[in-house]
């Protein structure tokens, strides 16, 4: 087991798993739903949400999410719902679930997430699909760190507009990273083309690494570093400004002895 391995990825989810706590464990990036202590739910505003996963990526009409929402939301029934009306086979909702609850958790458990804070009793509106244990939640999460670093070290990636390069000759392009390419305009982030894609914000951060690695999009690097002013020499510094008139008068005299 490597170093990082064991350290905890966020201390405070590891105490509430111990505790068995359930509500909501908040930070700038994204929210864990905990239920007894296991992960239930997690979103994050970096990543497309259930409801993007299942309509863009997957075969759910938004008028079946939106039906689902507006009569079971507020029990907190969304997901039963879905299944017992026939809208979505219980197997591909547990699929996206799975794959919503890590992507979010990658984000929110980012060491640049901010501070944490718990609500207790908290619970969210989708309701009862399935849950993960916390300590897999952060295992996921560290292999998915090392994962994108192991591919390209580049994290600038991230978060720059994705730029296309032209393939080399001869070079292969999957059809996954051909349709990820044919969004990508020189505007749209990472994150902007998991949203139009329908896909995880994870997975599409890994293509695009790997797109860089292949030389089939820009790397950004960071800008060159300011060339340091030398300092100003300490007798120059305390130097008394000149006298303007005696350098007149100076220039005058040489002048007329020529």
């Amino acid at each position: 087991m490597t170093a990082s391995a064991t350290i905890a990825v966020s201390p405070l989810l590891t105490r509430l798993a111990a505790e068995r706590a359930t509500g909501a464990l908040l930070r700038d990036r994204g929210t864990l739903f905990l239920e007894d202590g296991r992960i239930v739910h997690a979103e994050s505003p970096a990543t497309p949400g259930l409801d993007v996963l299942l309509t863009t990526g997957g075969g759910l009409a938004p008028e079946r999410w939106n039906e689902a929402v507006n009569e079971a939301g507020a029990r907190r029934q969304v997901a039963r719902f879905l299944v017992d009306s026939g809208g979505l086979a219980g197997g591909e909702l547990e699929i996206c679930h799975l794959a919503a609850i890590f992507d979010a958790a990658f984000f929110a458990l980012s060491p640049g997430s901010g501070p944490s804070r718990f609500r207790r009793g908290a619970t969210h509106w989708i309701g009862s699909v399935r849950s993960v244990p916390a300590d897999a939640v952060e295992r996921e999460t560290r292999r998915r760190r090392e994962l994108l670093d192991a591919v390209w070290p580049y994290p600038r990636l991230d978060t720059s507009p994705v730029v296309p390069r032209q393939a080399a000759p001869g070079q292969t392009i999957t059809a996954r990273q051909r349709n990820l390419l044919g969004q990508a305009d020189g505007v749209r982030t990472p994150a902007d083309l998991a949203w139009v894609l329908g896909r995880p914000a994870f997975h599409t951060l890994l293509d695009v690494r790997r797109l860089a690695a292949a030389g089939l999009v820009e790397t950004p690097h960071a800008p060159p570093a300011p060339v340091p002013v030398p300092p100003v020499p300490d007798w120059l510094a305390h130097a008394q400004p000149p006298d303007v008139a005696l350098l007149r008068r100076l220039r005058d005299a040489l002048e007329a002895s020529l």
